[in-house]
């Protein structure tokens, strides 16, 4: 059987708004009629199709539907076409760090921050334009009941995105956490307060025009039986007893009805639904709806859809024909349209100000808490004596106790780390030493050996000296000649004594406290020297040569601690060593360059690269492969040493069956 594919986030993003539109269309389908009070019969009825220019009411929704889940498809496909190849991008990036590559991410990455809050302004703002752009196309003026229909739309299409955006923000999470420290561009993030307004405003707007809106209809029906009662009640009462002959009479009983507002219009229906009679305008929709479909309504008739226009009819017998006498009022007053308008916005305006109050006072203590866990992170120990004062009783101040905690702790923690470098660094130098020892031990054999031979022959020639004092055999050109003989052997002695000495003032370096002479200075003669010499024993027994590369001047002067320098170039060398696994008459680059303000030193192997197991690790974790003569330090404590005491970086690049070069970068500011 055949496995069914997964769904690709783009799709699934598209889905989710499809999906929710086509929800909203089909509340807004049934809430409509409800909300704005639409007559009965109105809907999809041919009544409705004739008024609506040939389509039904569902029509009219279900080609609105469909025009907006295209027209957001479009676009959607248009910002997300590369949303499914962000795994491609990321493995390719990993691989390559090609520039162009981490520029497609970053692009991904905007879209999965910014589209929810984009198309949330989106949905709003386009629905409303189109629906208001329409209206005035039909009647060139808004009416109330257009401004409710207004109303609607927006209550839905907020309500809509605010959904989605919630399940697709989801969706964006988890791919923002695989493109996680992918690449270096700064993408602005919405701060606290952006976010609070942007999603609880449209929300509470949605509230306040809701209840506006159920409110205003429960009214408008309340307030429609009570008008139709009172009409109905006189009509009753006034020709219940009466005998009317002609339209004549019922024309002047209809002026005897006391109107319950002065723009209510009464009007006279003929058996054939004709207006014969009224005291006002009616419109044609009014009329059409009177002779269709009133008759079948209880005698209830409704205006144009969701205008305040209604009507009530009665029936009554005149002559031998049956008209009807009816009065048309309004059940809410459209010159209020203003100030409702008005009470809404002052409404929502107050609470977007009180929201962004309460969202500033809320962003600046989270960003009280971030800036000063950005300096314990940034800067040094000193920093972590800062405090936050706690000035509420709510989760922020929470947040800040937590926060003065982790900062003792951090302090506490910061010594004793600063006390366990020096320990860790002092036992790697010692155990770096022990390896030493046989070198320096055979190092420094050869020199008194020589020195050694050095005293014999001048013991000698003193002998000789002594037994030609009264040879009168021997001449001065024989003196000359005995001088001459023992002032060679004091100039090998005086060689092999100066070469002693640079050994043991180099192992005496290295045996130092890390913390000694930090502000010195040396130059790069001294340091190529010292690694020569701590390194000639291993590069012979392991059949290595090291070849350097300097093209900076000898006497070039660095600040700080050569011994440490020496240490980390050393670790490099030896494992540069290891690397060739015994192979012999290999070779070992050291290079010494400068450039745009650094130095960089180079230790360059042909050993055939690092595996990627290996590569994860270093800088990272305390490995060895040096066994039970290692210490676990390696390149994680050369990093460390590098950037704490010359405040400078190493990075490697290494390709498999060819090589390794580690780069040390020393800044000359």
């Amino acid at each position: 059987m055949q496995k069914v594919q997964k769904i690709h986030v783009k799709e699934k993003v598209i889905l989710t708004y499809i999906v929710a539109i086509a929800i909203a269309c089909i509340v807004f389908y049934f809430i409509i009629p409800s909300l704005l009070n639409y007559g009965e019969g109105t809907i999809n009825t041919e009544f409705d199709k004739e008024i609506s220019g040939g389509l039904y009411y569902y029509q009219q929704i279900l080609l609105a539907a469909s025009a907006l889940i295209l027209i957001v498809s479009i676009i959607l496909l248009v910002f997300l076409r590369d949303l499914n190849k962000y795994r491609t991008y990321l493995k390719e990036f990993k691989k390559t760090r090609n520039k162009e590559i981490g520029m497609k991410i970053e692009r991904i990455k905007k879209i999965c921050l910014g589209l929810p809050s984009k198309l949330l302004l989106v949905f709003i703002i386009v629905p409303l334009v189109c629906s208001l752009l329409v209206l005035f196309m039909q009647t060139s003026y808004l009416t109330s009941s257009d401004f409710k229909l207004v109303l609607v739309i927006f209550i839905l299409s907020t309500i809509t995105i605010s959904i989605a955006n919630t399940y697709v923000r989801k969706v964006f999470t988890k791919v923002l956490i695989e493109l996680e420290n992918t690449s270096d561009c700064n993408i602005r993030h919405l701060g606290i307060t952006e976010r609070l307004l942007t999603q609880i405003i449209p929300i509470i707007a949605v509230c306040i025009v809701f209840t506006y809106l159920t409110v205003s209809s429960i009214y408008e029906k309340n307030n429609s039986e009570l008008l139709r009662n009172y009409y109905n009640t006189q009509f009753r009462n006034d020709t219940r007893s009466k005998i009317i002959n002609n339209e004549t009479e019922l024309i002047d009983l209809l002026n005897s009805v006391n109107l319950y507002a002065d723009n209510h219009i009464l009007f006279i229906v003929d058996n054939n639904f004709n207006f014969t009679y009224q005291t006002g305008p009616l419109s044609d929709f009014f009329k059409k709806y009177t002779a269709e479909i009133a008759t079948s309504n209880n005698n209830h008739i409704y205006d144009y859809y969701g205008t305040a226009g209604q009507g009530t009819m009665y029936p009554v017998l005149v002559g031998n024909e049956t008209y009807y006498i009816g009065a048309y009022y309004l059940i809410s007053e459209n010159d209020s349209l203003f100030n409702i308008i008005v009470v809404l916005v002052s409404l929502t305006s107050l609470c977007t100000l009180i929201i962004y109050a309460f969202a500033k006072e809320l962003s600046d203590n989270i960003k009280a808490v971030s800036h000063s866990l950005q300096e314990i992170s940034e800067t040094s120990d000193s920093v972590v004596n800062s405090k936050l004062y706690i000035t509420s009783l709510d989760e922020i101040s929470d947040l800040k106790e937590q926060y003065n905690h982790i900062q003792k702790t951090t302090a506490d923690l910061l010594d004793q780390i600063h006390n366990n470098q020096q320990i860790l660094m002092e036992r790697e130098r010692l155990a770096s030493l022990g390896q030493l020892i046989g070198g320096i031990a055979h190092n420094l054999k050869t020199p008194i050996m020589s020195i050694s031979g050095a005293t014999e022959g001048l013991n000698d020639l003193i002998n000789e000296y002594d037994s030609s004092i009264e040879d009168p055999t021997v001449n001065y050109e024989d003196h000359h000649q005995i001088a001459k003989e023992m002032k060679d052997w004091t100039e090998k002695i005086k060689t092999h004594t100066a070469y002693m000495s640079d050994i043991i003032t180099t192992v005496k370096g290295q045996a130092v406290v890390l913390s000694e002479d930090e502000n010195n200075s040396f130059t790069i003669d001294e340091l190529i020297k010292k690694v020569t010499i701590l390194m000639r024993h291993e590069l012979k027994n392991a059949l290595v040569y090291l070849k350097t590369d300097i093209r900076v001047p000898l006497d070039f002067t660095l600040k700080g601690n050569v011994n440490i320098l020496v240490q980390v170039i050393n670790n490099m060398i030896s494992n540069a060593i290891q690397a060739y696994n015994g192979k012999p008459d290999m070779e070992i680059l050291l290079s010494i360059n400068q450039n745009n303000n650094y130095l960089y030193i180079n230790i360059i192997d042909n050993a055939g690269g690092l595996p990627n197991k290996v590569k994860e690790k270093l800088f990272k974790e305390m490995i060895t492969t040096k066994g039970k003569n290692g210490t676990g330090l390696g390149l994680f404590m050369s990093y460390s040493s590098i950037r704490a005491h010359f405040d400078g970086d190493i990075n490697f690049e290494s390709e498999e069956g060819k090589g390794t070069t580690f780069t040390i970068s020393i800044p000359l500011n």
